[in-house]
């Protein structure tokens, strides 16, 4: 089983208008809710290519309640932490360029945090999980250090979708797979990425550091796959990019539910990267049929 961890979840309330003018009323041309959250977007990708999988997380109020039910209808299995607090809502608004204000987050109380923690040490050898996104406020820096070590003590695999420290200090415990994009790399390393070359090395290192295989994306120059004895390059399907978010959390989905069902890290770099590009040409997170479509476009080059 793959259980996907979404410790910030939202509504993303998607607001499309014609024309804005601060300070004046506004009318909108469209407006679209959905179910957000970084881990939330795996779990949806992977019910599209039939990986089984189980949402948890921290869910609250009558936001959280939408985000079961939304998640619940789609045949996606949830077992969520039920908190004090709302879940948080973030507003997408769409005139042009899309600007994005985001929620922080509920406050996470102590036994919350604890009821989430012992769910993760319940797991089994030959599970994976998923940690995705922010982390509250209210859970400190050191959150998914705790969870990352329950996994470990159960014999369950994980991956761990974050930036920064958090990830640095994740690499030691032999993440399944990371996946930086090129701007997140320079970052981690405090290098400019200038070229493909800059990216393999540093891509190895996230390997010497502990990681089992490394994705790289680097937005319309495709995306590298690095593993103990091999680097790949995979080119970017052609379409017209209609969708910013969740194409990164689409990748991890298809990789992992590749990988999950017994085909090969290469196979499986091949839907993550048509995952990725099927929520990039969609309104939504990518569909079966598409990303189907796409593995076909998906061309994969050793270096």
């Amino acid at each position: 089983m793959i259980y996907t961890v979404t410790l910030n979840p939202s509504i993303d309330y998607i607001v499309e208008v014609e024309h804005i003018e601060l300070g004046s009323l506004n009318r909108m041309a469209r407006d679209l809710k959905f179910p957000g959250g970084k881990g939330i977007n795996v779990s949806r990708v992977l019910n599209q290519l039939g990986a089984d999988n189980t949402a948890i997380g921290f869910l609250g109020g009558f936001t959280g309640r939408f985000i079961d039910e939304t998640l619940r209808k789609e045949g996606i299995v949830t077992d969520f932490v039920t908190i004090e607090d709302d879940t948080r809502i973030n507003i997408k608004l769409k005139h042009g360029d899309e600007t994005e204000i985001n929620g922080l987050g509920p406050n996470i109380r102590h036994e919350e945090a604890d009821e989430l923690v012992h769910k993760l040490s319940r797991l089994q050898p030959g599970d994976i999980a998923v940690l995705s996104g922010s982390v509250p406020p209210s859970l400190g820096s050191g959150f998914y250090e705790l969870l990352i070590q329950a996994c470990k003590k159960s014999g369950a695999e994980f991956v761990i979708d974050t930036t920064g420290d958090a990830l640095m200090k994740a690499l030691a415990h032999q993440p399944l797979v990371v996946k930086p994009n090129h701007h997140e790399l320079a970052e981690l390393f405090g290098v400019p990425m200038d070229s493909r070359d800059k990216l393999v090395m540093y891509g190895r290192k996230l390997l010497e550091k502990g990681a089992q295989h490394a994705m790289i994306s680097m937005a319309g120059e495709g995306a590298l796959l690095i593993t103990a004895d091999q680097v790949y390059h995979a080119c970017v399907p052609a379409g017209t990019v209609r969708n910013s978010v969740g194409a990164g959390d689409s990748m991890i989905a298809g990789f992992v539910g590749t990988l999950s069902l017994g085909h090969s890290p290469l196979e499986a770099f091949r839907t993550g990267v048509a995952s990725g590009s099927a929520t990039a040409f969609s309104d939504d997170l990518a569909a079966r049929e598409m990303i189907d479509k796409l593995r076909e476009q998906v061309t994969i080059t050793p270096l």
